[in-house]
């Protein structure tokens, strides 16, 4: 049976190697976004919305009604735009069903004693396997822990999101030495969604160009399952030679370069933190904890 077929607009973000998505039905003019950027410069503490006025001027330019503004899990790389898209935009902020995990884990090494821990700061939280509508296209969350404990894919249609759990064939799959990870859940993550129908389209979170090639970040499950240097057939590795793969390769990785101030925006669904009594705003640098 022929799965409906979204429009895919993708937003490259290359300071931080993150793609976003706008994921419309043509059919009714509905849509969703998912993971959108909101830009940050560490040096001068500065945020910026240029990357999420981008989806947003597309979305109005398309005349597209937004239901759904979704994260594919906590970020370490980039603080999230949940906020920004909404308020513009409207539609229902959501993650995977297991965030409580992450914020409780965060919220300790960062000391936000007063962050509520139950995932209340999304609209929804997405059970593994739960459906949900972009216009008339059935959408399904597909909880793929591993990098985090609460990353989910997003299959809507025939297009398949999936965040940091699956990269483009020549990059392989996501690190998962942050805390929660777990080489082994990545691992039977990824060969549930390697068993989706070949033709599905994959598009992933976020492309690193190696080799030097142009990003990109659109492929198919048939030639992941091919071609995938780490879960692919040319692999050749088991669950066992896996998990020795990416531990070994995890421990030569460094920390995200935005990883201390990304982590506590976006456990909070990419609110920043609230302002004091002149207006300012502050993040918080844990020593010695990552």
């Amino acid at each position: 049976m022929t799965q409906p077929h979204p429009d895919v607009s993708a937003f490259f973000d290359p300071d931080t190697a993150t793609v976003s998505y706008l994921v419309a039905d043509p059919s009714s003019g509905r849509a969703a976004v998912i993971d959108p950027v909101r830009d940050y410069d560490p040096a001068a503490g500065r945020t910026g919305a240029a990357s999420a006025e981008a989806i947003i001027e597309a979305a109005r330019s398309r005349q597209l009604t937004v239901d759904w503004v979704l994260d594919t899990h906590v970020h370490a790389d980039h603080l999230s735009a949940l906020p920004l898209i909404q308020a513009a935009l409207g539609g229902r902020t959501g993650i995977g069903a297991r965030v409580p995990q992450v914020q409780a884990l965060f919220a300790a090494a960062f000391g936000l004693d007063d962050l509520a821990r139950d995932g209340r700061q999304f609209d929804h939280l997405f059970d593994d396997d739960e459906t949900f509508q972009v216009g008339n296209i059935t959408a399904r969350a597909i909880a793929t822990p591993g990098h985090t404990p609460a990353c989910v894919s997003y299959l809507i249609g025939d297009a398949l999101f999936t965040g940091d759990a699956l990269f483009m064939p020549d990059f392989g799959t996501a690190r998962c030495d942050f805390p929660g990870g777990d080489a082994g859940q990545l691992h039977d993550s990824l060969r549930r969604l390697l068993a989706l129908p070949p033709e599905t389209r994959v598009f992933v979170g976020h492309d690193y160009a190696p080799g030097g090639r142009q990003p990109a970040w659109e492929s198919t499950i048939a030639e992941q399952r091919r071609d995938n240097i780490h879960v692919g057939a040319t692999a050749g590795l088991d669950r066992d030679g896996f998990i020795e793969m990416r531990q070994g390769r995890d421990a030569t990785l460094p920390m995200p370069r935005l990883i201390l101030p990304s982590v506590q925006v976006n456990i909070a669904a990419g609110a920043l933190p609230q302002a004091d009594a002149e207006g300012r705003r502050f993040l918080k640098i844990p020593l010695d904890q990552f």
